[in-house]
C-alpha cells in the first residue's frame, strides 16, 4: 500500500517512527565517485541519488536532509535507475550479494533477489526503458550474465549466459531503448551484443534462445587509427547502428550484419554487429556516452559536456573551467525552458534533424559528477556550473568531535581537513594540505586547538576555527603518525607512529601565547602500536600516559621525570600471554576500584588494575564477525541515569553499543555494519547523542544516532541473572551438556572430600578454586597455567575490596558457568591455529607436509612457553596414549633400554608428526 500510494516528493514528508534500534543512522557525508550520481528531482526539490558505502542515499539538496535505503551488507558496487526516475536497483560484491529494487517514491524495497550470482557478486546492471527487466553482470573471473524480470516472484533469472575470459571483464551494460530483448556490454577491450528470446508454450513461459555476438577486437591497423579503450556504449536512437566511446576521444559505429527483426514481430533472430567505422570526436578522452531524447551525450576528462544530433554534427557544448573528468551525468525529467527559445545556440538551426526532439534534450537541466568526487547542478538557461557537492577524493582516515561544540573535523588522504557542524549537518571551514595525508585528528580538551597526524610523519598543531597552524610543524616521527592526543589539561600531546614510537610535545607560553615544543620520543614497542592514552594520576592530577602495542606490552611513562630529548618509562607489563591486544580505554569508575579495560583478537575483554596493571577480569566481549578495534566510554547524557555507562565500539566493518558493566552477557551489546570494507576511526559528540564512523577507501563519514532506551529494552527482554548465560551453553539450561557441567561439578565435590572416604559428606552448592582447572578441562576447555592462575585470582579476590580484604575460597555453580563462558575460547577449539602453529615450528617434510619432528616437538614442549619438567611430560603423554607409566602398579623401568614412557612415545607417535595427527591420534580430539 504505501508503494502503490506513493507520488514524487513524498519521501521525505512521511513521519520518521522512532527506531526500535540502539543507532539509526541520520546522515552520510561523501560518496563513492566510482558510481553514477543519478539526479530524481530538479526545481524546488533538487533531488540526488547515490551511493555512500553500502547505502543508497537519497539527498534533497536544496532543504539540506537525506533518506538512506539500507539493505546491503557488502559495499555497493553498481545502481542504475528507470527512465521515470521511480524504480532504483542496486547490487553489490562479496559474499551474499544481493540485489534490492527500490521504490524511489516511498523507500520501500519492493524486491529483494538473493544468490544472483553467489561466487563475487554483482559489477554492472541495467533497467531496460519499460523497467520490466533487470540485466546483471556477474564479478568474477568467469563472469555470467543474467536476465531478471523482476516483478515476477521466483528467484532465478529468465535467462544466462556465461562469458569467456577472453572477452575481458565486462563492466558496463545498458539496454536498446527501443527493445527490451536486446542489451550490450564492453569491457575495455571488447564490445558484446546479446539478444534474448522468451516464447510462450502452452500457456507456460520459458526461455527458448539466448544469443551474444563478440564484436571483433579492433586494433590500429582495423581503420589506420589509435582507438584506444573502450568506455560506454549505446544503441543509436532511430538506425540499428550502436556507438562506443573510446579512451582516445573517438566513437566506435557498429552495424548488424543482418538486418534485425522489428521490436513487435514474435521471433527476433540473432545477428552479427560489425564495426563500420572510427569518428574521432577530440583529443581528450570520452568518459561518458549516453542518448538523451535524439541526441547522443558525451563527457570527457576534462569535464566537457557536447550534444550531437544523429549524424554526429556538433549541436552545443558546456566547456566549463576547473572541472575534473565526467564520470557521470543526469539529466532532468523536467523542461525548463520553451521548445526553441535559444537566442545564445548558434549550433542549433531550423534544418537540424528533429529539431523539436533535440530542443527537448536542450531543456533539460542535468546534474554532473566527476571521478574526483564534486557534484555540479547544469541549468539550461545559463553556462554557470553551480558545485552542490564537493567530497574526499581519497581515503577516510580520521574523525575527531570537539569537546564543547558540534563541530566534527574529518582527514582524508588527499590532505582535505574539512568542519562540519554535524547538528545542521553544514559545512563550514576546510584547509588542503598539499604535501601529505592527513592519518589522525584530535581536539584538545578546552577546544582551542586542533592536531594533525600525516602519513609523512609530520604533526601539525591547527587553530580550532581558523585552521591555521598555530605553530611551526613538527618532524619527529620516521614514519606515518598512527594516533595523537592531548593530556586532560591540555599541557601535553602524545602521538605513535608507524616506527613503533610513541613521541611526546610540550604546551609553554611564550610572550602570552600558547606554543608548544617537542620533549621526547622513544621506540617503547617492537610492534604496531594501538592505542595511547592519557589519563589522570589520582593523588595529584597530573596526567598519565599509557602506550598498548601489539606486542603485548603495556607501557607507561612517567612525564614529570621526562626531560628534553629523555623519555621516562614507569611501567612495562605485558597484558596478554597469546591473544593480541587491540585497543584500551579508561574504564568508568563503577567499584571503589580503578580499572583499564583492554579488548584482544580473541573477543575477550580484561579490566586490569589501573596501578598494578594485575589482571582482574576476564570477560566474553562482542562476537560480530570480526574483534573490537577501538572502543570509546559515551559520554553522559543529560537524560541518562547518572550511574548507568555504556561502551562504543567498531569492529572491522560495525559500530556498536555495549551497556557496562561488562559481564559477558551477550544482550548488552549491540551492533550494526557501517562500512563493510573497514572502519578507519571512530569518534563521540561531546553529548553523547551522536556516533561518527570513518570508513577509510569507501570515502565516507557516517553519523548515528544514539538510542539507549532500545538498549535497556533488549537487555531486560534478555533475562536476568543467569538466563542470558545458559543459552550461550550447548542445548542451554535444558540441554545435555548442563547437565554434563552439573555432574562434573558435583564430582568435583567428591574429589575434594576424598573419593574413598567413609566419612559423613557434606553436600554444598559450591567447589574449592582449586577444582576449577580440573572442571574446565573436563568440559573440554584446555587454559594454560596462566589462565589458571587468572581464573583462580578473579574468583579469590572479586571480593577484596569491597569486603576489607576478603578472599574467596570457593565458588557456586552459577559463577562458575559464568566463569567458564567468559574464559573459554570465544569460537571454540579452531583446527587453523593449530595448523599455523605448526607452519611457524615445523618444516616440509617429502610428501610436502608441515611436520614436526618428534624430538623437537618433546623439546619445545619442555623449553619453550610454560615450559613442563620431563615427569609431567611423560604422565601426560602417557595418559593421553592410553598407557600409566608403571606395570601393575610399580615405578616405570629406568635401565638404559627404552621403556615405560620412552618406549611408549616411540612406539606409538611417529617421527615426523602433522597437526592432524598430533590432533586426533595424540590429544584424542575429533576433527573434521
Amino acid at each position: 500500500s504505501l508503494v502503490w500510494a506513493a507520488t514524487p516528493g513524498m519521501l521525505f514528508q512521511k513521519d520518521r517512527e522512532i527506531s526500535p534500534d540502539p543507532l539509526n543512522l541520520s546522515w552520510v557525508f561523501g560518496y563513492n565517485s566510482s558510481l553514477a550520481v543519478h539526479s530524481l528531482m530538479d526545481g524546488k526539490d533538487r533531488v540526488l541519488l547515490y551511493i555512500s558505502s553500502h547505502v543508497a542515499v537519497i539527498h534533497d539538496i536544496l532543504r539540506n536532509r537525506q533518506y538512506h535505503l539500507q539493505g546491503h551488507a557488502n559495499v555497493i558496487s553498481c545502481l542504475c535507475v528507470s527512465e521515470d526516475k521511480r524504480w532504483v536497483a542496486t547490487a553489490d560484491k562479496g559474499p551474499d550479494a544481493l540485489i534490492i529494487v527500490w521504490d524511489s517514491f516511498s523507500g520501500v524495497p519492493v524486491r529483494t533477489i538473493f544468490g544472483s550470482h553467489p561466487e563475487d557478486g554483482v559489477c554492472a546492471i541495467a533497467l531496460s526503458q519499460d523497467a520490466k527487466y533487470l540485466v546483471t553482470i556477474s564479478a568474477g573471473t568467469v563472469q555470467r550474465v543474467c536476465v531478471w524480470r523482476w516483478t515476477s516472484p521466483t528467484e532465478k533469472p529468465t535467462c544466462s549466459t556465461e562469458l569467456r575470459s577472453e572477452f575481458g571483464h565486462q563492466d558496463y551494460v545498458i539496454f536498446n531503448p527501443q527493445n527490451p530483448h536486446e542489451f550490450v556490454s564492453n569491457s575495455k577491450t571488447q564490445v558484446i551484443f546479446y539478444l534474448w528470446v522468451k516464447t510462450s508454450l502452452l500457456g507456460e513461459a520459458r526461455t527458448s534462445a539466448h544469443d551474444e555476438h563478440v564484436a571483433s577486437p579492433l586494433s590500429p591497423q582495423t581503420f589506420k587509427c589509435v582507438v584506444g579503450q573502450f568506455s560506454q556504449s549505446v544503441f543509436h536512437f532511430n538506425n540499428p547502428k550502436a556507438l562506443t566511446a573510446t579512451s582516445a576521444g573517438k566513437l566506435v559505429v557498429w552495424d548488424a550484419v543482418n538486418p534485425r527483426t522489428h521490436p513487435k514481430e514474435q521471433q527476433p533472430m540473432p545477428h552479427g554487429m560489425t564495426a563500420i567505422k572510427v569518428v574521432s570526436m577530440q583529443k581528450e578522452s570520452l568518459t561518458v556516452l549516453m542518448v538523451l531524447e535524439r541526441c547522443i551525450v558525451t563527457g570527457d576528462v576534462k569535464g566537457h559536456v557536447k550534444f550531437y544530433d544523429g549524424e554526429l554534427l556538433l549541436l552545443w557544448f558546456y566547456s566549463p573551467s576547473k572541472v575534473g573528468p565526467v564520470r557521470s551525468l543526469s539529466f532532468s525529467t523536467t523542461l525548463h525552458d520553451p521548445p526553441g527559445a535559444f537566442p545564445n545556440r548558434p549550433f542549433l538551426t531550423s534544418e537540424s534533424d528533429s529539431s523539436n526532439s533535440v530542443s527537448l534534450a536542450l531543456n533539460r537541466n542535468f546534474i554532473l559528477s566527476t571521478s574526483d568526487a564534486t557534484v555540479f547542478h547544469v541549468a539550461t538557461d545559463s553556462t554557470d556550473f553551480e558545485k552542490v557537492m564537493e567530497e574526499v577524493k581519497r581515503a577516510v582516515s580520521a574523525i575527531t568531535c570537539h569537546p564543547q561544540q558540534t563541530l566534527v573535523a574529518v582527514g582524508s588522504h588527499c590532505g582535505l581537513l574539512k568542519v562540519w557542524d554535524y547538528r545542521e549537518t553544514k559545512y563550514l571551514t576546510s584547509r588542503i594540505f598539499t604535501k601529505a595525508g592527513i592519518q589522525c585528528l584530535s581536539y584538545d580538551p578546552k577546544g582551542y586547538f586542533l592536531a594533525a597526524g600525516f602519513t609523512d610523519g609530520s604533526v601539525y598543531i591547527l587553530d580550532a576555527i581558523s585552521l591555521q597552524s598555530s605553530c611551526k610543524e613538527f618532524q619527529f616521527s620516521q614514519g606515518p603518525v598512527t594516533h595523537v592526543s592531548f593530556s586532560h589539561n591540555s599541557e601535553y600531546l602524545a602521538t605513535a607512529d608507524e616506527k613503533y614510537s610513541v613521541i611526546v610535545y610540550k604546551s609553554t607560553l611564550q610572550n602570552g601565547h600558547m606554543c608548544w615544543e617537542h620533549l621526547a620520543g622513544l621506540e617503547s614497542h617492537y610492534k604496531p602500536i594501538r592505542s595511547i592514552l592519557f589519563g589522570v594520576h589520582s593523588e595529584s592530577n597530573k596526567p598519565r600516559l599509557l602506550s598498548l602495542g601489539e606486542d603485548r606490552q603495556l607501557v607507561e611513562y612517567d612525564l614529570s621525570s621526562s626531560i628534553k630529548d629523555h623519555l621516562v618509562v614507569t611501567h612495562q607489563d605485558r597484558v596478554e600471554q597469546m591473544a593480541v591486544p587491540l585497543c584500551l580505554a579508561w574504564y568508568p569508575q563503577l567499584s571503589p576500584e580503578s580499572f583499564i579495560l583492554t579488548a584482544n583478537n580473541c573477543y575477550k575483554m580484561k579490566l586490569l588494575n589501573a596501578t598494578t596493571k594485575m589482571c582482574r577480569k576476564t570477560l566474553l566481549g562482542p562476537t560480530y564477525g570480526s574483534p573490537l578495534e577501538k572502543i570509546q566510554i559515551l559520554p553522559k547524557t543529560s537524560l541518562a541515569d547518572p550511574q548507568q555507562y555504556y561502551l562504543v565500539y567498531v569492529t572491522k566493518d560495525k559500530v556498536g553499543l555495549q551497556m557496562l558493566p561488562v559481564d559477558g552477557n551477550p544482550h548488552k551489546s549491540s551492533a550494526f555494519i557501517c562500512h563493510p570494507d573497514g572502519v578507519s576511526d571512530l569518534a563521540i559528540s561531546y553529548d553523547g547523542h551522536y556516533i561518527f564512523t570513518a570508513g577509510g577507501s569507501d570515502c565516507t563519514v557516517m553519523k548515528w544516532k544514539v538510542n539507549l532506551n532500545a538498549l535497556d529494552v533488549a537487555v531486560f527482554l534478555g533475562g536476568e541473572d543467569l538466563i542470558p548465560f545458559y543459552n550461550l551453553l550447548d542445548g542451554g539450561r535444558e540441554g545435555e551438556f548442563f547437565r554434563e557441567l552439573e555432574d562434573y561439578f558435583y564430582y568435583a565435590q567428591l574429589c575434594s572430600q576424598g573419593i574413598d572416604t567413609l566419612e559423613k559428606r557434606e553436600v554444598s552448592t559450591h567447589i574449592p578454586l582449586e577444582e576449577i582447572p580440573s572442571v574446565m578441562r573436563a568440559l573440554g576447555f584446555y587454559p594454560s597455567e596462566e589462565e589458571i592462575e587468572e581464573m583462580i585470582n578473579e574468583v579469590k579476590f572479586s571480593k577484596c575490596v569491597d569486603d576489607a580484604g576478603e578472599q574467596v575460597t570457593k565458588i557456586n555453580l552459577g559463577d562458575f558457568i559464568k566463569l567458564y563462558i567468559n574464559h573459554r575460547p570465544a569460537l571454540g577449539l579452531s583446527m587453523k591455529s593449530l595448523q599455523r602453529a605448526f607452519q611457524v615450528l615445523g618444516y616440509e617434510n617429502e610428501k610436502g607436509d608441515k611436520v614436526i619432528d618428534r624430538g623437537d616437538l618433546l623439546s619445545l614442549l619442555q623449553c619453550r612457553g610454560e615450559q613442563m619438567s620431563e615427569d609431567e611430560l611423560a604422565q601426560c603423554l602417557t595418559t593421553l596414549l592410553g598407557r600409566r607409566l608403571g606395570r601393575g602398579g610399580s615405578e616405570p623401568d629406568t635401565s638404559d633400554e627404552p621403556s615405560g614412557a620412552a618406549a611408549l612415545i616411540e612406539e606409538e607417535i611417529p617421527a615426523e608428526i602433522t597437526a592432524e595427527i598430533f590432533a586426533a591420534d595424540i590429544l584424542g580430539l575429533p576433527i573434521a
